[in-house]
Parts: C-alpha cells; structure tokens; sequence
C-alpha cells in the first residue's frame, strides 16, 4: 500500500499548483484521513527529508480507481440492506483534568435505530460520539459493538469499519470524486472500488454517475456533503456516525439531505448516530433523542414524547426554540393575511 506523509502531501501539492489554498485544503482532508486509515505514518522519512520530500518519490500521482470488480467473492452490492449493530455505553466517562465531559454514562442503542444527540454547546455530546470510534479515548468503561468491547481491535480497523460523516467533507481538491470516494478502502489496503461501485455509491446519494469524473470545486456545497455520505458508506459499515453533518448548508439543501440520509438510513438497515445542533432536525428525522446536559443524558426519548413535554427541563427548553418559531411563523402569516385583505 502507498502511504504517503503529511509533508510530502503539503509539499508536493503545492510545488505542482503553486495555489495556497488548495494546497491546505488538501492537508486538511489528508490529516483527517491519517487518523481513519494510517496506523503509522512514515516520521522517519519527515524527519530525514524535510520539505525537500517534494523530491523524494513516495507519492506518485493520483489514486486510481480501478476497472475491475471489487474484491472479495460475498461482497454485496453497496447499497444492500444490512443489520446495524447495537451499541453499549457501560459507565462511559471522559474527564480532562477536573473537567468532566461525559459522566458515567450507560445506554444502550437498539440495531437499526437512529440517534441524535442534542444539547448545548459544551454537553459532552461530541465527545460521546467521538469515543464510539475511538478519536477519543474513554477516560473510564467500555463501549461495546454487538456485545465486542471496541478496545479488543485496533483503533484504525474500527474506524474503518464504521461510517464518519462531519461537517467539514474533508474532500481531496486534487482529486475527482471517484477517488475521493475511493480513498477509504484504498488506504484501508483492503480493495479498489470499481466503476460500477462508485456508480452505485453516487446513486445511493442521488448523484448522476458521471459526476465520477469531476473535480470537488465543480459540484456545489450539498453535492459535496453527499459524497461524503457515498464516501462513508464505500466500506459498507452498519454502524453511521455524524457530526454536524449538515450544518454548513442553506436550509432547503439542509433538510432535503437530511431526510434523504434517512431514507438510506431505513433502506440499509444502518444504526445512526448524530450529533446536531438543530433540534427541529432531530424531533424530524429521529427515531430517538437523547439530550445531553452537564455530560449525563437528561432525556432520552421519542420526538413525539419531547412534543407532548415532561420529559425534563433541558428538554423543554430545546424543544421551545422550534415551536416558537413555528408560532411566530403562524402569526406572522395571519398578519400578512390580515393585512392583504385590508388593502384590497
């Protein structure tokens, strides 16, 4: 497998484009990737090449996607519906110092069901989610995938084997969005995805197939953000986790994607997680909420029990903002109304 560092990246970019900022962009998006799918990069050839590794030939050009079938004889088309695993947070707690971000939490997440976790800024709801795959480190429990404690494999398998969505993409400017798609498993060192797969990834996420051969800066913000659904899902993980995942889009793209999602979600049989800030979005797309507080779950409930109330305080004043923008939307509406009739 070719594995290339953060330097050489950086360097080599920018000598051939000469462009700044597609040259961070790039960084930004491989950094990301180091932490999924490069148990170890190569720090003895940063250290012994410097940036004159611009020269030193690790990378050699683009990644390729290849032609032929994907490897493995049971692999299923993607797209095919699969059982999502349960999860187990057993007396999960991260503290920094006298900080405690997440408190000695225990949940338990049915296959199948879709999550999202909600809360103020500072709730401790990032950290769970990032501790389900390990980018954190829980400071005290266990989290357990379909009753397999994840500390019993390495990091980076477990991250491969399940689906990041966040907010940033992270796309490969360089790269077309066949192989930025790609990537994952090409890292992985496990298969190169065919034509025909990319072409069923882009379908899954409603892209047409010759969008393959286009570059990141020619498809618009929501076009991204589904390719980096489709790029999670190219190792066909059971379990989704999402951070923010459309929180950079305008609203009527925001929605549209995140509804779509749900349909893969129910279509795949996928166990989501996502973290959002919207709570309109969650009491929407959710089969459950869980409203963090302080580190600790103070609701764990259906939208339809949030909207009905007494499901705590914290619950109560998230679920305030939607419904009253959706009174003042009513009233401003029969204002309007009001005062269309007086003019005419």
């Amino acid at each position: 497998m070719q594995t290339v560092t953060e330097a050489t990246v950086f360097a080599l970019l920018y000598h051939r484009n000469n462009d700044f900022g597609m040259c961070l962009k790039s960084c930004i998006a491989f950094s990301v990737f180091v932490q999924f799918f490069i148990p170890k990069l190569w720090k003895d050839e940063v250290h012994r090449c410097g940036w004159s590794s611009v020269y030193f030939p690790v990378y050699t050009g683009a990644m390729s996607v290849s032609t032929e079938a994907s490897s493995g004889p049971d692999r299923a088309p993607h797209g095919t519906r699969m059982r999502g695993p349960a999860l187990d947070y057993r007396d999960i707690a991260k503290s920094y110092g006298a900080t405690i971000a997440v408190d000695r939490l225990n949940k338990r997440i049915e296959p199948g069901v879709f999550v999202a976790l909600v809360g103020a800024s500072g709730s401790g709801k990032s950290t769970l989610l990032k501790m389900t795959n390990r980018l954190i480190e829980p400071s005290a429990g266990r989290i357990l995938i379909d009753d397999a404690d994840i500390t019993a494999q390495d990091a980076h398998q477990l991250r491969r084997a399940i689906g990041y969505v966040f907010q940033n993409i992270g796309l490969f400017p360089h790269m077309t969005i066949a192989q930025n798609i790609a990537i994952g498993p090409k890292l992985a060192g496990t298969e190169r995805l065919s034509a025909a797969a990319i072409g069923e990834l882009l379908a899954l996420v409603d892209l047409p197939e010759d969008f393959a051969t286009r570059m990141p800066d020619q498809l618009s913000g929501g076009q991204q953000q589904r390719v980096g659904v489709a790029r999670a899902l190219a190792g066909q993980p059971g379990l989704m986790l999402m951070d923010e995942p459309f929180g950079a889009l305008d609203p009527v793209t925001r929605e549209l994607l995140a509804h779509e999602y749900r349909r893969l979600h129910d279509a795949m049989g996928l166990t989501t997680i996502m973290v959002t800030h919207d709570m309109a979005e969650a009491l929407l797309i959710a089969d459950r909420i869980w409203v963090m507080a302080g580190g600790r779950i103070a609701a764990d409930a259906t939208p339809g029990e949030l909207l009905a109330g007494g499901c705590g305080p914290e619950a109560e004043e998230l679920v305030a903002v939607p419904r009253g923008q959706a009174e003042k939307l009513v009233e401003a509406r029969h204002a309007a109304l009001a005062n269309r009739q007086a003019a005419s």
